[in-house]
């Protein structure tokens, strides 16, 4: 049985995300960046001076990954692009299911390798529709077919284990990788089984020490977990749609957790005016910054 902590943590922005997603953190800059998907927007948050930042997107974005100080890659419902940090000029580096205008892109992370995974779904969580892609220098391959909403995607700090989830199905899984490519090597088998629990499994990260942290949806918390699975801990969180976290501080010591206003009536926002909100867990981790995607 996981011991349960309560919130000793703060609110980082008070801005309320429709869908709050796919954090990361550039420890270069001391930013934090992180998707309101449905709304179309990129936030920046830099912590030395409290300025924030939000960027209109022509697309959904979901999932950022550092190329460089110039240069960032984003993943959305249009496909891969290159992002200039200067002038926010976006270039296409990759097609990612053009054929499929009905789905968008969901969760993803970069591995040790400079590859990025990145999950797809339908905009209404289609069963079945979406999948996950390993993505490297531009070339796109589909590693996992036939997932409704691709979340927890993240990897052991050497590289040689995958996780990711279907949050419809709910068992985290586990599947070795070649380390030096970030390409499965093996059969994926169950290493949470939360079907028919309480709360969907999202976004997850995995600290330097292989456990991983993981916002459930629906339980307000981010739980931890240790690589053979066993569920160690529960930060609760006051917002109830939890989605996302990511290492965040010039030491990678601290947890910023996304959350999410979607599906919420203005009842149940009234009651909690904290959903939506972006928060840093108030406690110490021993986390990892994310690898730069190569170009």
């Amino acid at each position: 049985m996981a011991t349960v902590f309560p919130f000793a943590g703060q609110v980082l922005d008070e801005t309320p995300m429709t869908l709050g997603e796919g954090p990361t953190f550039d420890a270069a800059t001391g930013t934090a960046w992180w998707f309101n998907i449905v709304e179309r927007e990129l936030h920046e948050l830099h912590f030395a001076s409290g300025r924030k930042t939000v960027y209109a997107l022509p697309f959904m974005g979901s999932a950022l990954a550092k190329i460089s100080d110039s240069k960032q890659l984003i993943a959305s419902d249009d496909g891969l692009f290159l992002r200039d940090t200067a002038t926010g000029v976006l270039t296409l580096h990759a097609e990612l299911e053009k054929d499929m205008p009905g789905n968008r892109s969901n969760d993803g992370r970069m591995h040790p390798s400079g590859a990025l995974w990145i999950g797809t779904m339908g905009r209404k969580a289609e069963t079945g529709a979406g999948s996950i892609y390993h993505v490297a220098k531009g070339t796109v391959t589909k590693l996992f077919a036939e997932v409704s909403i691709p979340n927890s995607i993240c990897f052991s700090p050497d590289g040689a284990t995958g996780y990711y989830v279907d949050t419809k199905v709910n068992k985290l899984m586990k599947v070795p990788l070649d380390a030096e490519t970030g390409l499965p090597s093996g059969k994926a088998e169950v290493l949470v089984d939360s079907a028919g629990i309480d709360g969907g499994i999202d976004g997850s990260v995995c600290d330097a020490e292989g456990h991983i942290w993981n916002a459930r949806w629906g339980m307000g918390a981010v739980d931890r977990y240790d690589a053979s699975g066993n569920h160690i801990e529960r930060y609760l969180v006051p917002a109830g749609q939890t989605t996302c976290p990511a290492f965040i501080g010039p030491d990678a010591s601290r947890l910023l957790v996304t959350s999410a206003r979607e599906n919420l009536d203005d009842d149940a926002i009234a009651a909690n005016p904290q959903h939506g909100k972006t928060f840093e867990l108030g406690i110490e981790v021993k986390g990892r910054f994310e690898p730069l995607y190569r170009l």
